[in-house]
């Protein structure tokens, strides 16, 4: 009955279908380390090279001199006015590379690329949507975060709802999902007064985004942790903001979301190679660029790769000449594995990944195209297909009270919780332009592969995500399986 509510009521579509300076003269450094000193029958080249001493008094005597010799000295370059093409995050990358006298890992390039708290490309700008970079399932349909919303509704049943829940959101991105979340379920007096919003987002913009489109208008008190809180007018709700998971107060029942979060997480490429595996680090080359190189030794990944290689097959990995890994995401699912068996609730992952070993599939993305890696570092998004497999074995080794469903497909996913009847309900009150707006959406959600209803520009056909995109759920096992994984 509550399902049915929830997929059938308020069937509106009305929302929306170094500047280099020359050191100072005291550190100059010596190229010869030395200075030279001539007899006096060495003539001086000049008033400043040297110094003339006499006696005072009586006929002049031969003038002693001494001469530096300056052929050994730095003599740093004019400085030049004209533009650099360098941005300051390639310098900055360049001085890494140099202060540790070798390559960094494809991680510390990520991660310097999209979260550099002054150069990240998350940092200081708004990527999503069709004036961003990339577009996402929130941004594609309410349907979406509607549909997110029952499967949290119906967790927060199992839970035998609890008066205070911790629903967080891990990179929500504009507030999107969340918002549509809020909307679709206000009308559960019960369910709207427990939750409590915790968004674990690092950008001050996107923060900002997220403020506006949640309709946060005041401050709460702060709590008993000393976090201020702001309340959404759309159910009552007190967000808080936080830059980490950690921060986000324990105790309480907690259901997690990350949507789009865990492809964005910084990974290591390891490639086949005379010597075993040898992890691919980025370097300067003798051109000055940025580029891809070996590592010619063993580096701190490797722990990581023999434990994803004892995760998988022998046959997995003897077809591969190339694995991902990402200990971040490995780390992460741990702590979330740890806070569901501790507190109880659940996570709902949904990304773009694979049901195995990931092999070659890091990509930059710059206003809808594909572009390459090391391109203008910070345009660009980067990110690579979710392992979902080792989250899966990562959460079922930290702990043994949680269980772990799935992967489904996006489509499947929702399918199962409702996204066709709540399609049907949309279209009985829109007008024609808005439902044209529903099918597109509907089908970049659950379909694959261009729309086959399309009549547009073969360039701006709809393509569907439904296949390409997975979801797992990690849960206490006290509440059983999580719809619709059952």
């Amino acid at each position: 009955m509550l399902l049915r509510k929830l997929l059938l009521g308020g069937a509106s579509a009305s929302r929306r279908l170094l500047f280099n300076k020359p050191p100072p003269a005291s550190r100059l450094p010596l190229a010869s380390g030395r200075m030279r000193f001539f007899s006096s029958s060495t003539q001086s080249e000049g008033p400043n090279d040297g110094f003339v001493t006499g006696q005072e008094g009586g006929d002049e005597q031969p003038a002693a001199t001494i001469t530096v010799d300056r052929s050994g000295l730095y003599h740093p370059p004019e400085h030049s006015h004209e533009p650099t093409t360098e941005s300051e995050l390639v310098k900055h990358l360049k001085g890494i590379i140099k202060f540790r006298g070798g390559p960094i890992s494809v991680a510390e390039y990520m991660e310097e690329v999209l979260t550099n708290p002054k150069f990240g490309f998350y940092i200081n700008r708004d990527v999503f949507g069709a004036e961003g970079d990339f577009i996402t399932s929130p941004e594609v349909s309410q349907m979406f975060g509607e549909m997110i919303g029952v499967w949290v509704m119906c967790l927060w049943e199992q839970m035998g709802q609890p008066k205070k829940v911790n629903l967080v959101e891990l990179g929500p991105g504009r507030g999107t999902l969340m918002a549509d979340l809020l909307r679709g379920t206000a009308k559960f007096k019960s369910f709207r007064d427990s939750m409590h919003i915790h968004m674990v987002e690092c950008s001050p913009v996107l923060q900002k985004l997220q403020h506006q489109n949640l309709k946060c208008e005041k401050v709460c008190n702060a709590d008993e942790n000393g976090e201020k809180s702001s309340v959404t007018s759309i159910t009552g709700s007190p967000v808080t903001w936080y830059s980490s998971l950690e921060q986000v107060p324990s105790g309480s029942p907690t259901i997690i979301l990350a949507h789009e979060f865990y492809d964005a997480l910084p990974i290591h490429q390891f490639q086949r190679s005379s010597r075993g595996w040898s992890e691919k680090m980025v370097d300067v080359g003798e051109d000055s660029k940025l580029r891809f190189v070996l590592s010619p030794q063993p580096t701190p990944a490797t722990l990581y790769l023999m434990k994803r290689c004892k995760w998988a097959t022998e046959k997995e990995v003897e077809s591969l000449k190339q694995i991902e890994i990402c200990p971040k995401a490995i780390d992460l699912t741990h702590k979330i594995a740890q806070r569901i068996s501790s507190d109880g609730g659940g996570a709902l992952i949904i990304d773009y990944g694979l049901n195995g070993v990931v092999s070659d599939s890091l990509q930059a993305i710059r206003k809808h195209k594909f572009v390459s890696i090391l391109d203008d570092p910070g345009s660009a998004d980067l990110s690579a297909y979710v392992d979902f497999p080792s989250l899966k074995h990562t959460a079922e080794e930290a702990s043994d009270n949680v269980a772990v469903h799935g992967p489904l497909t996006q489509s499947q996913l929702l399918g199962l919780l409702g996204i066709n009847f709540r399609v049907e309900a949309l279209l009985e009150n829109c007008t024609d332009e808005q439902a044209d707006s529903l099918r597109t959406g509907y089908w970049r959600l659950v379909g694959e592969g261009e729309a086959p209803f399309w009549e547009g520009p073969d360039e701006l056909a709809p393509v569907g995500m439904g296949t390409r995109y997975l979801a797992m759920a990690i849960v206490n096992k006290k509440q059983g399986a999580p719809v619709p994984f059952q």
